[in-house]
């Protein structure tokens, strides 16, 4: 379906997810509050996307939330009776971190993208990838607390987890940015790129390799990591061990074995998708 904000792209197993308001430094206006979850659902019901790069065109990746939205606010959360304004504000808030929330549950893994500026909210959309990258001069930043309000859709929750907490603290205390060089240092990001050709190129070329291994083994480490990363790791090792018991199956590994004597690529199948035909 056409989208205002956003490209979708599908090709060799590879769905490239483009924010597309370049001229408005990608920020976040309500259409693109609308039109990701349509586009997270289109993926999820792609029968044989394998991996998925989230990325941006023009200079900027994105400058968080446009200022249309804090122009133009609803008059439910600023109007009417206190306790009612207050109910609402929570659960739009809950609404708008489960759209970003959705790229963890994803099957198959996000890579994201990252050229110049990543700020605010797209520091909390990008955080919920199941990895980063960016390019030389790109720059991250919780710009929440430079506009006086606490960021609220998961950079606090999940940068903690990402890289040392006290820089992390430091980050969201102070606002200031974290440029390319100390991201790659931290772990922020897994690799910095030249320029924005080479940080595509080299992150569809993760994404193609990803692609080329068994969905159903991929999407069992994504689950695992994920969910050792909120538990204990008895519980994680005996999670593992019934979705072992239940999801372990030797076609693939037959596949991959007979692939190695052969030198060849294995062709597994896809994993089924959830789509309207379903219910």
């Amino acid at each position: 379906m056409p989208y205002s904000t956003l490209t979708l792209e599908i090709d060799a197993r590879i769905a490239t997810l483009m924010l597309a308001r370049p001229e408005a430094l990608n920020s976040m206006n309500r259409e693109f509050w609308r039109e990701l979850p349509q586009a997270i659902t289109a993926i999820e019901a792609a029968s044989d996307v394998r991996a998925v790069v989230l990325a941006a065109a023009g200079k900027h990746f994105c400058a968080g939330m446009d200022l249309s939205v804090f122009a133009s606010p609803d008059p439910r959360m600023t109007g009417g009776e206190e306790g009612r304004r207050s109910e609402y504000i929570r659960r739009l808030v809950l609404k708008l971190q489960a759209i970003f929330s959705a790229f963890e549950t994803l099957r198959m893994p996000v890579l994201a993208a990252i050229q110049g500026g990543c700020i605010g909210g797209a520091l909390d959309m990008v955080c919920c990838a199941d990895m980063r990258y960016c390019t030389r001069d790109a720059y991250f930043q919780v710009k929440e607390t430079h506009l006086g309000m606490t960021a609220d859709l998961g950079t606090l929750q999940r940068l903690p987890r990402l890289i040392p907490e006290g820089l992390a603290r430091e980050l969201a205390y102070t606002g200031r940015k974290l440029g390319a060089d100390e991201a790659l240092r931290c772990g922020l990001v897994n690799a910095v790129f030249e320029d924005q050709q080479a940080l595509l190129e080299g992150v569809t070329a993760i994404a193609r390799d990803i692609a080329a291994q068994s969905p159903l083994a991929v999407h069992g480490c994504k689950h695992m990591i994920s969910y050792a990363r909120e538990h204990a790791l008895r519980d994680s090792l005996e999670y593992m061990a019934g979705w072992q018991a239940g999801m372990f199956r030797p076609q693939d590994m037959t596949l991959a074995m007979q692939a190695a004597a052969t030198r060849s690529q294995p062709d597994y199948s896809a994993l089924h998708p959830i789509d309207d035909s379903t219910l």
